[in-house]
């Protein structure tokens, strides 16, 4: 019950967090309808690639190959600039998943396995990182003006 708590306050946040940053990246208005449902069908996909008895990891070459497919079928992006921004994205999440876990360790003087085993604190910072890279997309989006007409449809 509570992989799928996770997944639901977590996982489709995070990986909508993801597109919406490629997006931005890449100049492609911010449409949210859009975002949560390509974030909720990669975040389930990637969901089920983990639970397989596969190597760590390919859930995540999973998302990357699936987010930059769909930005070439419905966008006007090129694949090298998708996955590219992609790529970019999933390295942001990554650093900020790094520097608010560090600061958190480094205030609380607890140890990382502390942490995890911990439930409030483990669910706290990925809410944080969550937020984080949702309005860091907007944030980006706002610099980097959108393009009219990058949506195919």
């Amino acid at each position: 019950m509570m992989h799928i708590l996770l997944f639901l306050l977590q996982g489709i946040p995070e990986m909508m967090g993801v597109f919406a940053l490629s997006l931005a990246l890449a100049r492609v208005p911010l449409r949210w309808g859009r975002i949560l449902l390509v974030g909720t069908v990669l975040a389930s996909v990637v969901y089920f690639v983990r639970l397989l008895p596969v190597t760590f990891g390919l859930h995540t070459i999973a998302g990357v190959l699936l987010l930059a497919i769909f930005l070439v079928k419905a966008t006007h992006l090129s694949s090298s600039k998708s996955f590219i921004v992609v790529i970019v994205s999933v390295v942001v999440l990554a650093i900020l998943e790094l520097l608010i876990n560090e600061i958190f360790l480094a205030f609380t003087k607890l140890e990382l396995s502390e942490m995890i085993s911990k439930d409030w604190s483990w669910k706290l910072l990925g809410f944080i990182q969550v937020m984080m890279i949702n309005l860091l997309a907007v944030f980006v989006s706002r610099i980097l003006k959108p393009v009219q007409g990058a949506w195919k449809f």
